[in-house]
């Protein structure tokens, strides 16, 4: 008996070895590995009936056909946009006949102005929606600040000033509540569509009219191809963001979301109130905003998707699916920017 105890205790030692040194190994060596198996796991597949949903004629016929190897519609018909399964110019032409004018939100406060806000508006001269009316909204403490920048004709920056908060933290839950008041104002008067990005990243190619639609939602660069269960949704109950185990469709990334005026009302307002019933009672919503915000698509369902090729990070590594990024993510230096 006492043999047999040894030899257990053994066998266990040589299992609680091997597991660390493999855990070890993987965190040295096994990211990229982990994110090209990754790759082999299946996205799903179209519904039959993937035509365009109503009201979204920028897209034209899509190309499903084109990009086999992703998943390029959702099981209530909204598009996943990825590079190849659309024509750019039947885009460009159908926003030019309708005369729109497309506003970009972007807030830049403390450090962040500074760091990323000069790159961030010169890379968007070049990329986002080109030939089209834009107007730019800085939202920031240090209006003074913002730098000066080229701006193609038909295009504006308004700088809108906010309140810096003491935590950065409060700095993002506080996006949600002053877009909302922004969307019933000026620019909700000025914007047919609205997109609301994160200042610490870049165009590096075309964003255009595709991307227009009522909401549109970004699928998170390191979450597409997890399955639901991992997804790091709010699971607290407590919480105004929670999903249950049996919720949530994708996990989007509130680094990129957009849509028309209306839309965004409600979006924001959802958000905000969520986050305001969520400090009634004490608590923060893990991821934030960004929780929140996968609440409501969950809750309603956006009309267009955006690849992760339109938000990407190059910290992922190579991934095949990935043709044309449109945003790269800067390093995030948050030692820097956020003390």
């Amino acid at each position: 008996m006492a043999l047999k105890g040894l030899r257990a205790k053994k066998r266990l030692l040589w299992q609680l070895l091997l597991c660390a040194f493999g855990v070890l190994g993987l965190y040295l060596y096994g990211l990229h590995i982990v994110r090209y198996l990754e790759g082999l796991v299946p996205m799903g597949i179209c519904p039959t009936d993937t035509r365009p949903l109503l009201g979204d004629n920028f897209t034209g016929g899509l190309r499903h056909w084109a990009r086999p190897e992703v998943l390029t519609c959702t099981s209530w018909r909204a598009p996943i946009i990825w590079d190849g399964i659309f024509d750019p110019h039947e885009a460009e032409q159908e926003a030019r006949r309708q005369n729109l004018t497309i506003g970009l939100t972007v807030f830049a406060v403390g450090r962040y102005l500074e760091k990323y806000l000069e790159h961030f508006l010169e890379s968007a001269e070049q990329h986002f929606m080109v030939g089209q009316s834009v107007v730019y909204y800085v939202f920031t403490d240090r209006p003074e600040a913002v730098p000066y920048i080229a701006l193609g004709q038909g295009r504006l920056l308004r700088v809108e000033p906010v309140l810096r908060e003491s935590r950065w933290q409060d700095v993002s839950m506080a996006r949600m509540h002053t877009l909302h008041e922004a969307l019933g104002g000026p620019l909700g008067q000025e914007a047919d569509y609205v997109f609301c990005l994160d200042v610490d990243q870049h165009f590096t190619g075309n964003f255009g009219p595709e991307a227009l639609s009522d909401l549109v939602a970004q699928l998170h660069a390191w979450h597409y191809r997890w399955p639901r269960w991992l997804l790091p949704y709010e699971r607290d109950k407590r919480s105004a963001a929670a999903l249950g185990l049996g919720e949530g469709d994708f996990y989007y990334h509130a680094a990129v979301f957009g849509g028309s005026v209306a839309a965004l009302r409600k979006l924001t307002a959802h958000c905000a109130l969520g986050q305001q019933r969520d400090r009634e009672r004490g608590i923060e919503a893990l991821w934030h905003d960004e929780s929140h915000l996968n609440k409501f698509f969950w809750l309603y369902k956006p009309t267009k998707l955006l690849s992760p090729e339109f938000c990407w990070d190059q910290k992922i590594g190579w991934k095949p699916e990935i043709h044309c990024p449109r945003l790269l993510w800067e390093p995030k230096e948050y030692a820097l920017v956020r003390n």
